[in-house]
């Protein structure tokens, strides 16, 4: 990897970190869904900094960013746009929505009713969006980076399989370590107060978040470019097809990945392998990945949910049907290496 290209990554992963204290993990998905421009989707209970890391990423590269708040009263036209009839003219005008950006922040985007959700299909698949009996096309790149809070609370509904199928992943936020929680005080407790129009407020993470931009449009390019040339051997795309096929024989697997999921997870494993300055993808890649990608993808059958089964229990337990299996792919790409 060129120097200049892999600073791509440590300038925004420095930018981020002088706000959001930890989630590494949560920080390197977002910058896999940047380098791909595939979707992604963060799931969490309220106050793990989901929606703070998706500004702080946004505001680390000059993208054109957008957010949308998701409620229950939202229409399709409150996110895609709307043809207006202009009076003076009688003629109609097309009003473009929030979702023309190249950063579409879906905030808690299951307190949507289903059809406010999948007015969003069109745009993730296809990259662009019909207003009346016109399409336009979106800027480019174009993502969405959704926040979801978890289905059993109040107010909250269950994303249609057509569209958790465009996500590229869906990670779960975990509430920060007792160290790193601690550090999150201590940064509460030195911010101050923001002062405007005679009075005050305290300041808060999101105040933090300031400053040019570390990265512009042509780096974020050029990076994407270099994770086009990160090699991937036919044995690694052998096996991943195999992961994903293993959801389809599962009995308590009603519903497996579609080929999405093959397509994903070869195309987030060649920004990893960028991430983490090799040109090649290795198994470890896959491994890291697999929950992402499958995870949200899976509905299992009335008998799995009725004996109280999760899909992370089922997905374990069938990517390790055979322990043969993992380590027959290391195995053969350490053969092909």
């Amino acid at each position: 990897m060129t120097p200049q290209k892999q600073n791509f990554v440590k300038a925004v992963r420095e930018r981020v970190a002088e706000v959001v204290v930890g989630q590494d993990v949560v920080v390197e998905r977002m910058m896999i869904a940047l380098l791909t421009g595939g979707h992604l989707l963060l799931l969490g209970v309220p106050g793990t900094a989901k929606t703070l890391l998706v500004n702080s990423v946004a505001r680390a590269v000059d993208l054109k960013f957008s957010r949308v708040q998701f409620t229950i009263d939202m229409l399709p036209s409150d996110i895609l746009g709307s043809e207006i009839l202009e009076q003076s003219t009688g003629k109609f005008r097309t009003h473009q929505g929030p979702v023309f950006t190249n950063l579409l922040l879906a905030d808690e985007i299951n307190r949507a009713a289903p059809k406010v959700q999948s007015a969003l299909l069109e745009s993730m698949q296809e990259r662009k969006v019909t207003i009346g009996n016109t399409t336009h096309p979106l800027p480019m790149p174009f993502l969405v980076i959704a926040t979801q809070n978890p289905i059993e609370q109040a107010g909250t509904f269950e994303l249609p399989e057509a569209q958790l199928d465009r996500f590229m992943l869906c990670h779960r936020l975990n509430y920060p370590s007792a160290t790193q929680e601690e550090e999150v005080l201590r940064r509460q407790l030195k911010m101050g107060l923001k002062r405007t129009g005679g009075g005050a407020v305290p300041n808060t993470a999101f105040d933090m978040i300031g400053g040019e931009p570390v990265c512009n449009l042509n780096d974020l390019v050029g990076a994407m470019e270099a994770v086009q040339n990160v090699h991937v051997s036919d044995v690694f795309m052998k096996h991943c097809v195999e992961f994903v096929r293993l959801t389809r024989s599962h009995p308590a697997i009603e519903l497996g990945c579609s080929p999405r999921a093959s397509l994903s997870v070869v195309q987030a494993a060649r920004a990893r392998a960028f991430i983490h300055d090799r040109d090649f993808v290795v198994p470890e890649d896959l491994f890291q990945l697999a929950e992402d990608v499958v995870l949200h993808r899976i509905r299992l059958s009335y008998e799995a949910l009725a004996e109280a089964r999760s899909p992370a229990r089922c997905w374990r337990k069938c990517s390790r049907s055979s322990d043969e299996h993992e380590t027959s792919i290391r195995r053969n790409e350490h053969s092909v290496a």
